[in-house]
């Protein structure tokens, strides 16, 4: 009799330690998505300012802007369950691509100060968002981890844990920029 209670005992500490487990690995992740939500923000901040100094400049990607500027909209709605917005922030991340590269054919708008400062502020802002990037896509490949091995995956369907989006490079930004020295 002992020996039964001693198993079941044992049973629900191993089974309390897996779901603990999960538990952690699924803070981390909202952890490392809310430290990165501050850095898209300061992103999200900068988009008006880029916006509004190169409009001037780029009048031939009009579609291109208003399509950031849309997107950046969307991103804004509240509520917007987490993997939604980072499918939104990797398709802003697309579009901001594109915009670098259409700067290239704009020399009057590279050389200009207001631009200058702009586009420092974006890089050092694309840095520290990148190191969060990677830190939110450990999480949640540790979390994955978690909830996909066994034991620990039959509680996490119990559980109702499921998976989470990775931040990915669009397809367009694995390219190669093509560079035009004329």
């Amino acid at each position: 009799m002992y020996i039964a209670i001693g198993i079941v005992v044992v049973l629900l500490l191993v089974i309390i330690g897996l779901y603990n487990s999960l538990i952690v690995k699924k803070n981390a992740v909202d952890n490392a998505y809310f430290s990165m939500d501050v850095m898209l923000k300061k992103r999200h901040d900068l988009i008006p300012q880029l916006l509004d100094t190169v409009k001037g400049y780029m009048q031939h990607e009009k579609e291109l802007l208003s399509s950031l500027t849309h997107l950046r909209q969307q991103m804004d709605l509240p509520q917007l369950p987490v993997n939604d917005k980072i499918k939104l922030e990797n398709q802003l991340q697309s579009l901001l691509q594109q915009v670098r590269v259409q700067v290239e054919n704009y020399p009057d708008l590279k050389a200009s100060s207001n631009f200058l400062k702009l586009q420092g502020a974006i890089n050092e802002t694309e840095e520290q968002l990148a190191a969060s990037r990677r830190f939110y896509n450990a999480a949640v490949n540790d979390y994955h981890n978690g909830i996909q091995t066994f034991p620990s995956s039959i509680i996490a369907s119990i559980a109702g844990m499921v998976s989470k989006e990775y931040f990915a490079v669009g397809e367009d930004a694995k390219e190669v920029p093509v560079v035009n020295f004329n």
